[in-house]
């Protein structure tokens, strides 16, 4: 048995070995994916001096007085040749007259027919309100770089460059299986020893909600036979990842880490000095051009996915050179227990209180509790050395 950060770091290894593919999409199409290319700037933006509030254009003098000759809005720009004693009506974003250095806003003088006049109070600085040519970025500059997450914002820059189609890398490729005699459909009510099937759905929303490929094998009972015939088939798909739950652990039907090496799975470590999800497997499997990380959950609802937050979410994000766990450091609200050396991740709920980040967790942390797992917004990351956390200590928090 390894321990947390020794085990992430063999996943890192390992999934940095896959070959990252790219390809070009429409930019309404690049949401969310992460960009495979610096974007080059291929203009001054902005491309032209211009104003940056609605006001008036003027070539700046000791003057309080100007004389108003015309008008510029955006889009429709008019030569003007200004003396220090014409000034020119502009709207935000236009672009300026040649001589023009200085804008008065609009709020800072009167208007009298063509006759503008400063406020008493209102002062002027020769430069001021104008956005000069390229001073956000100049052309042949990188304007967005590669391994960027495109978001809303990212497209503005992307569109202002003239990007309609995108390179982004291709989406991992992940497929989910669940085993258990116990699982039954969603659409069935458990009668018994029974349970309804949850592992599949909040491992696919999960890999959905980094938006990578998800196929769904579904469940089946602890049968070996099926099992092997279930992870076969898994290892001759082109996917990435082969995630499955149930299985792993020392029971007398978890037949899955057997399967696995049966099947060519050169195992890398099973179980990781944590809690909850402890029974964790990590294998690779490799034939001719082909690389599948293979993951070995556990069958609880809640140390499933808490495996994959902490394991598989941070590799992915690390192959696209993604930021580290989100993390926040907050006080503890309530006593916690640990008693053991193992790396603990509690559910809590995170919240800010008076500009100071805090954390709560009262809950039992039963690694069955999936209603627990849904309330929590954040796991509380205790390390192996340290015991019972008291109320008003400091403790990290990982957001989920």
């Amino acid at each position: 048995m390894i321990n947390y950060n020794k085990a992430l770091e063999i996943i890192k290894h390992e999934i940095e070995k896959l070959t990252l593919h790219i390809e070009e999409v429409d930019i309404y199409e690049s949401f969310n994916r992460i960009l495979a290319e610096d974007v080059i700037a291929d203009v001054d933006l902005p491309p032209f001096d211009n104003s940056a509030v609605d006001g008036y254009a003027i070539k700046y003098s000791d003057r309080k007085e100007w004389k108003i000759i015309g008008e510029i809005s955006a889009g429709n720009f008019s030569a003007f040749n200004l003396t220090e004693n014409d000034a020119v009506m502009i709207t935000t974003g236009s672009k300026l007259p040649a001589n023009a250095d200085t804008v008065i806003p609009v709020e800072d003088v009167e208007v009298k027919g063509d006759l503008l006049k400063l406020q008493p109070n209102a002062f002027i600085k020769k430069g001021m309100n104008i956005r000069t040519q390229g001073n956000d970025l100049r052309k042949n500059e990188i304007a967005v770089h590669r391994f960027t997450k495109i978001d809303a914002k990212t497209i503005a820059v992307l569109a202002s460059c003239g990007k309609d189609k995108v390179k982004v890398f291709s989406k991992l490729k992940a497929a989910i299986l669940a085993t258990g005699d116990e699982l039954i459909p969603i659409n069935e009510k458990p009668e018994g020893d029974k349970l309804r099937l949850s592992n599949i759905y909040s491992l696919y929303a999960a890999i959905k909600e980094m938006n990578h490929t998800v196929i769904n094998l579904g469940f089946t009972k602890d049968d070996k036979e099926i099992i092997t015939q279930k992870v076969k088939a898994a290892l001759e798909m082109d996917i990435n990842l082969f995630i499955t739950t149930g299985g792993v652990s020392v029971g007398r039907y978890d037949f899955l880490k057997e399967v696995f090496e049966e099947q060519g799975v050169k195992e890398k470590f099973w179980k990781v000095n944590i809690k909850p999800g402890k029974p964790i497997y990590f294998g690779v499997y490799e034939k001719d051009d082909k690389r599948i990380l293979v993951f070995g959950l556990p069958g609880n609802p809640v140390s499933s996915l808490v495996n994959f937050y902490v394991f598989i979410k941070p590799a992915i994000d690390f192959i696209f050179k993604q930021n580290k766990i989100e993390s926040i450091n907050a006080t503890l609200q309530n006593d916690l227990k640990k008693k053991d050396g193992k790396r603990h991740f509690s559910r809590g709920i995170l919240f800010e209180e008076d500009g100071e980040w805090k954390v709560t967790s009262e809950f039992s942390q039963s690694s069955g509790n999936i209603v627990e797992m849904s309330r929590a917004n954040c796991l509380i990351e205790i390390v192996e050395d340290r015991v019972n956390p008291k109320r008003g200590e400091k403790v990290k928090c990982i957001l989920i």
